[in-house]
Formats: C-alpha cells, sequence, structure tokens
C-alpha cells in the first residue's frame, strides 16, 4: 500500500531511517499510524475483535488478585481496570483484605488527577514514611518513561502537600532519611548528570531548603552509570547506603559514617544486603578470600560490623549446583527466604541464624513446573510472609504464613480464564550449537498429535539474568491455546535460570549463543514433529526484540511468523538512544573495536 505521509529525507546520514530516532515526533508517530493501517487491513477484522474482546476481559477482570505491601497497620495496592485506566492508589486493613469484598480507602484516583491537571500521569509508584506512614513521597511520569515528577502527598487529607518535597520530571531519586530530610539525586545543573544521564550527585535535601542549597554527599565519575542512595530505617541498626553504580553490573556499595563514605570491600559484581545485625552478599563471580574460593552464584553471609572491621568469616547459605540457581531472598524479622531454583521450578528453604551455624528446612510442598515466591511481609516487625504459587496451568494463589506455623492461610485465588484442565505441561531439552542443554517448556492440548502441523508460538527473552519460570496467563490461555495452539518458553542463556554463570555465557562477544540457543529449541520442535517452519511462530519484546529480529536475519528458515515486539535492534547506535549506554555491560560497545 501507499503510505499517507511524506517523510524526512535524512539519507545523507547513511541510514535513510534515521529520524525514526525522534520517536515522538509528528513524522515518526505518522509512521506507526501507517504500519498500524498495513497490519489491521491484513487481519480478518471480525476476529480480531472477537479475540481483543476475550483479552480485555481477562485484563480488566476485577476478580484478579489485588496484590498488596504493607506499612504500618495497611496494605496498600494500585489498581488498574476498565473504568479505571491509569489506576487507583488506595489502601485496607488485613482483617479487610481477608473478605471477598474488602473495603478499600482510595487515596489517590490518577484518572481524575490526569482530568484535573489536563495531563496524561502515569504512577511510577510511593515511597511511604517511616514510621509514621501519613506521607507518601510520589513518582509519577508524564509519558511511561522513566523520567518522573516528585511529588509530596499527605496520605491523612489526601492531597499533595503544599509547598512540600516537590521535583520536576528527571531521571530522580529520592529516599526518606526523617520527616524533614530526604536523599536526592537528580538534575542539580550542568555537570550533575552521568553520561548514562542518571544522577552523579546524592544529596541530603531540608524541608524548605533550595535544591540548590542541598547538601552534597556523595558523587561518582560521570563515566559510571549513576548513584543512588538509601536509609535503613531499622530500630538500631540506622544506616545510610550509597551506591556507586560503575556499570549495569558493577557496583561499590558504602555505608555513610561520621560523613564520610566507607566501601564494603567486595567484588564489584557482587550484590549487598543488609538485615538488623547482618550482611548478605551474593556473588556473580568467584571470589578467593586466602586459602577459599567461594564461587559465582553463592549467598555469604557475616556480621556486618564484622566485615567492616576486617574480619572475613563468611558463611556459605547457599552455592549453586549444576541444576539449581538462587533465583532471590528475603527477610522476615528472624529469618531468611531462599528462592531456589531447581531446573527452573521453584522451592523455598528457611534459613535461620544460631549460634555458630544456620538452621535449613524447607517452607511448604513444591509442585513439579512450578513457580513459588515468598517475601516477608514487614522484616522488622514479625515473622509473617506472602507466598505467591503459580504455573502455567495454575492461576495464581496468595498466601499468609508465619514462619514456624505448617498452615499458611490462603487469603486470595485468581480466576481461571480458560479451560486448563485440557492442557498438559512438559519440560524439554535441547542440545544448542556447542553441545549446552536448553531447557524448555512445552504447553498444549492434551494427546497433541505429532503431525508437524500444529501452530506453535515460541517465547523467549535471554538477557539481563532474567529468568522466564513457569507463570499463568490467561490472554495467551484464550487467544492461542483455546485456538489449538501451543506454546513453547525457552529458558536460554542471557537468564538467569542457572545463575550468572547461564546468564555471563551469553554476555557481549558471546551474544551469538542465546540466538544459537534459541534456534536449538526451534529446530527441536521441528524435529519432535511438534511442528514445521511454516507453522512455526516466535515473539520477544525489548530485550526479546532483539533476540526476534536475529532470528530474522539469522535463521529465517526455521520460522512462518515472528513478532518483533518494542525491539532494541540497531545495535550499531543504541548507546546514542535513552539509556543505552547503561547497557554497555550486557551488549558490549559498538564504538570500540574489540
Amino acid at each position: 500500500m501507499t503510505d499517507r505521509h511524506v517523510y524526512p529525507d535524512r539519507s545523507s546520514t547513511g541510514d535513510e531511517n534515521l529520524w525514526l530516532e525522534e520517536i515522538m515526533s509528528v513524522q515518526a508517530l505518522a509512521w506507526v499510524d501507517d504500519q498500524n493501517a498495513r497490519t489491521t487491513a491484513a487481519i480478518d477484522a471480525t476476529s480480531l475483535e472477537t479475540t481483543k474482546r476475550r483479552i480485555l476481559e481477562v485484563l480488566d477482570s476485577t476478580d484478579r488478585i489485588a496484590m498488596v505491601s504493607r506499612h504500618g497497620e495497611f496494605l496498600y495496592n494500585f489498581w488498574r481496570d476498565a473504568d479505571h485506566p491509569r489506576g487507583l492508589w488506595r489502601r485496607t486493613t488485613l482483617a479487610s483484605y481477608r473478605t471477598a469484598e474488602p473495603d478499600w480507602d482510595l487515596l489517590l484516583d490518577v484518572d481524575a488527577l490526569c482530568r484535573r491537571e489536563d495531563a496524561t500521569w502515569v504512577f511510577a509508584g510511593a515511597d511511604v514514611l517511616f514510621p509514621d506512614y501519613d506521607r507518601a513521597l510520589f513518582r509519577l511520569s508524564p509519558d511511561g518513561g522513566d523520567a518522573v515528577v516528585i511529588r509530596e502527598f499527605d496520605l491523612k487529607s489526601k492531597t499533595f502537600v503544599p509547598n512540600g518535597f516537590s521535583l520536576p520530571q528527571g531521571k530522580t531519586f529520592v529516599s526518606w532519611i526523617d520527616r524533614d530530610t530526604i536523599f536526592v539525586g537528580t538534575d542539580f545543573g550542568p555537570g550533575s548528570l552521568t553520561k548514562s544521564s542518571y544522577p552523579r550527585q546524592a544529596r541530603r535535601w531540608r524541608r524548605g531548603q533550595p535544591l540548590a542549597g542541598a547538601e552534597l554527599v556523595f558523587e561518582v565519575p560521570v563515566e559510571h552509570m549513576g548513584v543512588w542512595t538509601h536509609h535503613q530505617h531499622t530500630d538500631g541498626f540506622e544506616r545510610d547506603i550509597l551506591r556507586d553504580g560503575i556499570a549495569f553490573y558493577r557496583s561499590r556499595t558504602y555505608l555513610l559514617q561520621g560523613g564520610e563514605p566507607l566501601l564494603i570491600d567486595v567484588p564489584q559484581d557482587a550484590e549487598v544486603g543488609f538485615h538488623h545485625e547482618w550482611l548478605l552478599i551474593e556473588l556473580r563471580s568467584d571470589w578467593t578470600i586466602g586459602d577459599q574460593t567461594h564461587v559465582a552464584g553463592s549467598l555469604l553471609a557475616e556480621g556486618a560490623d564484622d566485615f567492616m572491621n576486617g574480619t572475613r568469616e563468611l558463611t556459605t547459605l547457599f552455592k549453586p549446583g549444576a541444576h539449581t540457581s538462587l533465583e532471590g531472598w528475603s527477610w522476615t524479622r528472624n529469618h531468611l527466604l531462599l528462592t531456589i531454583l531447581l531446573d527452573v521450578a521453584s522451592k523455598i528453604e528457611v534459613l535461620t541464624p544460631k549460634p555458630g551455624a544456620w538452621s535449613r528446612t524447607a517452607l511448604g510442598t513444591t509442585s513439579p513446573l512450578q513457580t513459588i515466591e515468598a517475601s516477608g511481609v514487614d522484616e522488622d516487625e514479625n515473622d509473617d510472609y506472602w507466598l505467591i504459587a503459580t504455573s502455567f496451568l495454575q492461576p495464581p494463589i496468595l498466601q499468609l504464613g508465619t514462619v514456624g506455623d505448617d498452615d499458611a492461610e490462603t487469603l486470595k485465588r485468581a480466576p481461571s480464564f480458560f479451560n486448563e484442565s485440557a492442557f498438559t505441561v512438559e519440560q524439554h531439552f535441547a542440545a544448542s550449537r556447542d553441545g549446552t542443554a536448553i531447557p524448555y517448556f512445552q504447553i498444549s492440548p492434551k494427546g497433541l498429535p505429532r503431525n508437524a502441523n500444529n501452530p506453535t508460538l515460541l517465547r523467549g527473552y535471554g538477557g539481563f539474568e532474567i529468568s522466564q519460570t513457569p507463570g499463568y496467563d490467561g490472554t495467551i490461555g484464550r487467544a492461542w491455546l483455546e485456538g489449538g495452539g501451543v506454546l513453547v518458553v525457552a529458558n536460554i542463556r542471557g537468564g538467569g535460570e542457572y545463575g550468572p554463570a547461564w546468564h555471563q555465557a551469553a554476555l557481549r562477544e558471546n551474544r551469538h549463543r542465546a540466538y544459537e540457543d534459541f534456534a536449538a529449541v526451534a529446530s527441536d520442535l521441528i524435529d519432535r514433529q511438534i511442528t514445521s517452519p511454516e507453522h512455526l511462530g516466535c515473539m520477544g519484546g525489548s530485550n526479546g526484540g532483539l533476540l526476534v529480529g536475529n532470528m530474522l536475519t539469522h535463521y529465517p528458515e526455521l520460522f512462518g511468523a515472528i513478532v518483533c515486539q518494542v525491539p532494541l535492534l540497531d545495535m550499531k547506535r543504541y548507546t546514542r538512544l535513552s539509556a543505552g549506554t547503561s547497557w554497555i555491560a550486557e551488549y558490549g560497545d559498538p564504538d570500540q573495536p574489540d
């Protein structure tokens, strides 16, 4: 078809499509309209509208679980539905939350705010003041990006605080220190941002003080990714934590003591966390101390004061194996909850610090091919935990438990959106080009014929150490599975399914391994007669868009359709776009020939 618009001619730059980088320009948006029109014209309108309606029924369902976080006596939730597309920030009590119809106290109606201010705000979160819980620092994005406006909100009057803490749009962080003081990083003027466009200065800002007069606490080099600070409020264990983000996977963490930053001496690619008297260290590379080597993927612990004073008597809380990795960890008041992946299925362990050792017990039961997440409700107050369990064919359930009590209470069950009993889940392994076994999940109708004719959708991501674990998706169930399709989720390298080594195997110059893994899964599906190239499609977004883009350019013979969503594709210029510089650690630097 003929485009309805005339686009800029910038062929003299060597890239005739360079003008599309101005993503909000009139010309770029007109181009989007044209591409949408081409797509719409190629799709049966009746089928499209039916599918769209059934998907919206899932997305706008008022029966889905309203997930909450606790601050003081209240449980907070941000909720979107068809009547409130921009959302409601609200709260209730635990007693009310236990009921089928909780009594929600509405704090902010973002749709109403947009109407009042003739704006397009996207709610990006709130930092609630401890221990009063009567103020919050709102993050509002005008366009859904990571540049936000900061506003102080009064939870009692449900209004923005006149002359309160407020900042214009920017890539800003804020953190409460006390009622009248916050840590802030933002654009303070020339020289205050890094090359990645994040703050390089952390300042202490007191109420009523001009922003320019805020006290400089910490500054990082302009070449680094950025700086972030946080005040830990735990009674008796108050800490000011400073983080110098050197690159995406490298940082230095400091404690602010006597006005001076004191380095926590761990490898730059390690993650650290504090809880009461404990320091936890999660390794992403091997770390040798004396004659002992702690392997990548391990979780270590030591008393924080002892470590800062030079002691190195570290306890290994988790050590990865060939089939296991640490997916995450969370504290209750007295216990540490570990989420562990065993060939991409979850289990939870409870660790308890005791004199001379840590005890270890399993939490609940583990079902095959299931994802379980456990997190402390309030790590300073009690040993309660939230537990969420789901799988490809199990809608999520939310439970509330207490460590030491075997009977967790089921608070909420998400609704079923398709006939899950008609399908089955299998896990298979494909051999990649270098022989590495690549796991993948296959969700298909029971009694699936192996005739190579089954429409199959292959999904993947393979980046930033993000694991693709089993999870329920009512939209896929309705729009794909119930129509006779097969869904496949590939756990390729670059993800976090087997810990840091799995991720690092596909970094930078080794990125091709992720694409070889994905192609190997596609080939395995064809070899197993599940599908054939003309019936096989793939889908991915963002980094996953780059993944499927490579399928188009390198493995087109394997696929009949490719859905490439919000992709990162221009790998020669990505460092010049948005926060692209911060992704060099993942993809490499196109301006460096090595």
